[in-house]
């Protein structure tokens, strides 16, 4: 079988960031993203990283890591163009489990717990949910809705997707609000820090 690939989607502006980026921006001792990307290696799947097309500071972070970078050509047409350009270079009969690349309170043992409910679940569309019952992210997508996703365009990600198959979903509840926590603002970042202090 086919094992689980995990796809980080670390490819967008950082537009609301006003110049900086979130995705360099420190969580225990290192950028976000290499923390993500760590999280993601130890649970012992195939990693790859839809990374902006000039590489950059985010590739640089990622250097001597044992995932796949993925330059996405196009970036600004959306997220649905960093979602499309990881999927095509994935084999087709994978699961995927999509993770955000602004998600700091992710851990190993949140995507564990996704791999877990996919053995338990493994033609279901799982979503991770917050411990209040928001639906949040990852997702993981079993190989039947890869033509879907494909075909995605724009900025809206894979929601069109979840939209059109809601009776195959499956919650898979994480901790707190490990699962809703994405920080676009550096307002966010503030609040966030100041909570967690």
């Amino acid at each position: 079988m086919t094992p689980v690939h995990i796809l980080i989607l670390a490819a967008g502006s950082s537009s609301r960031m006003r110049g900086a980026d979130k995705l360099m921006e420190p969580i225990a001792d290192q950028p976000l993203i290499a923390h993500l990307a760590q999280v993601a290696l130890a649970t012992g799947c195939p990693v790859a990283v839809a990374l902006p097309a000039g590489g950059g500071p985010r590739e640089a972070a990622l250097q001597g890591l044992p995932l796949t970078g993925l330059r996405v050509p196009r970036p600004e047409d959306g997220m649905a163009a960093s979602l499309t350009a990881g999927l095509a270079a994935l084999p087709r009969q994978a699961p995927v489990m999509l993770v955000l690349g602004d998600m700091p309170e992710l851990t190993t043992a949140d995507l564990q717990a996704m791999l877990a409910a996919q053995i338990a679940h493994p033609g279901r569309i799982l979503r991770a949910m917050g411990q209040d019952g928001t639906p949040g992210h990852p997702v993981l997508f079993p190989p039947w809705t890869r033509p879907d996703l494909a075909g995605l365009t724009g900025d809206q990600g894979a929601r069109a997707v979840l939209a059109r198959h809601a009776a195959e979903i499956t919650p898979v509840p994480l901790p707190g609000t490990h699962a809703t926590t994405d920080l676009d603002t550096p307002e966010d970042w503030a609040r966030w820090r100041a909570g967690r202090g």
